[in-house]
């Protein structure tokens, strides 16, 4: 038997493992946005050779890198928190890095991320 106790740490664990999951998913949409973003600026300045328009896009490379910091934090926490294998984590992480894969992998992430919550959720013990 269980008791409310248990049931509330229960509910608690999995609502916070869902609100990572959605911090993750924030996170993947925005850093892969900025690493297309990346990708533009690197074509105006090494393909184009437009250096006269890097004052207007110098930022673009920091503000993905902070981002892409925040990122893994969020990937570490989904992570942890959804339990998953060490090979989830290298993926989740190197979608970061190469355009276009974040999408791809966030999208697979997030289908099995909410389907683990939903079986938690049958599966915990109700008050």
């Amino acid at each position: 038997m269980t008791s409310p106790a248990d049931t509330t740490n229960n509910t608690s664990i999995i609502d916070s493992a869902s609100k990572a999951l959605t911090r993750y998913r924030v996170m993947a949409i925005i850093t892969g946005v900025m690493l297309l973003l990346l990708c533009v600026e690197m074509f105006i300045l090494y393909g184009l050779r437009a250096t006269d328009l890097k004052p207007y896009i110098a930022w673009i490379p920091f503000a993905h890198g902070w981002i892409y910091v925040v990122y893994l934090i969020t990937v570490i926490e989904v992570w942890v928190r959804l339990r998953w294998n060490f090979k989830r984590l290298v993926v989740m992480v190197l979608a970061g890095v190469i355009p276009v894969l974040s999408f791809v992998v966030e999208h697979k992430v997030t289908a099995e991320g909410r389907a683990r919550i939903a079986a938690a959720r049958e599966l915990a013990p109700t008050a």
